[in-house]
């Protein structure tokens, strides 16, 4: 392009380029034209202050200057112009920093597998930016923008800040769609921060991939695309933290699966909305830090943490989440130092927390889950105990079969904590959850064990018991002393040794061999020989069975 086919915005434009001086197109209109002196319609409207992309393209790469002049800090400051044509730096390497205010572009600028020191666009109404496989030395700026297409950054290399903040992506009606992806920016590297500050998104953003050497501040943003991914984060990587808080509300899904946080992840006052399906999908996701999805965060649907990796705490504090029609909440295998799960309210739905390791867990009997799912799931201690008995019922929440590993662990925490009696109070109730499950016979044999001896775990029971027969046998064998068998060698008739006799099937006073009982005495002696091979057996059951559990 020639220096006499600019108009006289595009040559006011090239003499401010060499020194970098910013041009207002808008405040300060160009010269009229000869031509609207005779036309009344021209000289009403203002001249639209129109710029070709040409003219750009050409002035960024070269046409103006053949020869810098010493001194010279080209910049293209370019403020409230209509750029009219397709803007394409595509592989260029363009010298000098692009900063553009308050335009209007016709057509998406394309900076496809361009080289820029620096791309700052604020305040600008575009249908889409692409700047895929893009290098950038500084910064990435779009913001304060209405983007109608959009906005990709796949591969792009960003030395400085992606900063999209208070910035309007797609919409439906505008060829973008809330099913659409309207940020692209996988395997994307930003090294500085990230920041989406009340970005608002019609469509999918997608970051499959990418990498952050600051962080990914999505506070205030709404992110909405009903029924289809919100925010695709998969196997992203954010050196510092990961922020979803305060404001930010997304439809759709969030996925964070396999991403890597260095700090933390906060969902802090957040709204997240896809009922009937996965709200939060963060399957083994790594956090050094803490997971915060606590202290107001809002969930209509599921949040799945399968596998997740917590270096501190993560809580769920003051949360409420509601996905009536399955698992609200699934923490299988998740790894945590602490756990919070005192949410504001029950969680209305399954909670899931197969074989997870919940380090220090703190909950709350008021919010405990309907349905809570605990099949070897460990803790190192529970920060809130409480008595024994309460805690069983918190197991008993599990619908399904019978599983011994949750009493276990249960007993052994009490066990950590010096309360024995309440451990041995769990693992009795162990054997009673058991014992429902056995057919009818097998659970008669268990009632007995439990009336005699508490399944071992009440041994003071069985001594209960044998000291009650010892008394009604003594009383009765005193009052209706049994004749001898052989007078004249039986010894003297000793009523307690004599229902000892009968009640001890191990030792023997010589008792019980030299007296023989009649009639109603007869059918009492078998009663408490019955009674004593009864508790001999199951305290001896009882024993071993507490003996192996230690």
């Amino acid at each position: 392009m020639r220096i006499d086919e600019l108009n006289a915005h595009e040559r006011r434009l090239w003499d401010a380029f060499p020194q970098g001086h910013r041009l207002d197109v808008a405040t300060a209109p160009a010269p009229p034209d000869p031509a609207s002196a005779t036309d009344p319609a021209a000289r009403a409207a203002p001249p639209d202050p129109v710029i070709r992309s040409d003219a750009i393209a050409a002035l960024l790469l070269g046409a103006a200057h053949a020869e810098p002049t010493p001194g010279d800090r080209p910049a293209l400051r370019l403020t409230g112009a209509h750029i009219t044509g397709r803007l394409d730096l595509g592989f260029t390497d363009v010298a000098a920093p692009i900063l553009l205010t308050d335009c209007r572009f016709d057509e998406a600028p394309l900076l496809q597998g361009a080289r820029t020191r620096q791309l700052v666009l604020t305040d600008c109404t575009l249908p889409g930016l692409v700047a895929d496989t893009a290098q950038i030395d500084g910064r990435l700026v779009v913001s304060r923008c209405r983007l109608t297409g959009p906005l990709v950054l796949n591969r792009a290399q960003i030395n400085g800040d992606l900063d999209l903040r208070d910035t309007t992506i797609g919409s439906p009606g505008t060829g973008t769609g809330t099913g659409a992806e309207v940020i692209s920016a996988s395997h994307a590297q930003v090294a500085g921060d990230a920041l989406c500050t009340n970005l608002a998104v019609e469509g999918t953003f997608r970051v499959t991939g990418a990498s952050i050497d600051g962080e990914f501040d999505l506070e205030g943003a709404s992110l909405r695309a009903p029924g289809a991914h919100a925010l695709d984060a998969y196997h992203v990587r954010v050196a510092e933290d990961f922020t979803f808080h305060p404001g930010f509300s997304a439809e759709g899904r969030i996925i964070l699966s396999g991403a890597t946080v260095s700090a933390a992840i906060g969902f802090c006052g957040a709204r997240l909305s896809n009922p009937g399906d996965l709200a939060l999908e963060a399957v083994d996701v790594t956090v050094d830090r803490n997971f915060d999805l606590g202290l107001g965060l809002t969930v209509d649907g599921a949040v799945k943490l399968d596998g997740t990796s917590v270096g501190t705490e993560l809580s769920f504090r003051d949360a409420e989440l509601t996905h009536p029609e399955g698992t609200a909440l699934s923490l299988r295998a998740t790894r945590a130092r602490e756990t919070d799960l005192r949410t504001r309210r029950p969680i209305d739905g399954v909670v899931d927390a197969r074989n997870a390791r919940l380090g220090t867990l703190y909950d709350a009997q008021d919010t405990w889950p309907t349905d809570l799912r605990l099949s070897d799931a460990t803790y190192e201690t529970l920060a809130f105990p409480l008595p024994a008995a309460e805690r069983v019922r918190w197991i008993r929440r599990t619908t399904g079969d019978y599983l011994p590993q949750p009493y276990e662990q249960l007993a052994a925490t009490y066990r950590r904590l010096g309360h024995e009696d309440e451990a041995r109070t769990v693992l009795l109730a162990k054997q009673r959850h058991r014992r429902a499950t056995l057919p009818p016979h097998t659970r008669l044999w268990g009632h007995v064990q439990d009336a005699a001896v508490g399944y071992g775990y009440r041994p003071l029971r069985a001594g209960l018991w044998l000291l009650a027969l010892l008394v009604c046998g003594t009383l009765y064998f005193t009052l209706h002393t049994p004749a001898p068998l052989d007078p004249g060698k039986a010894p003297p008739f000793n009523a307690v040794f004599y229902t000892l006799d009968l009640l001890v099937p191990i030792i023997t006073f010589g008792q019980d061999n030299a007296f023989a009982p009649h009639d109603a005495g007869q059918w009492l002696s078998y009663a408490l020989i019955a009674s004593g091979w009864i508790l001999a057996t199951t305290v001896t059951a009882g024993i071993s069975r507490a003996v192996t559990r230690q």
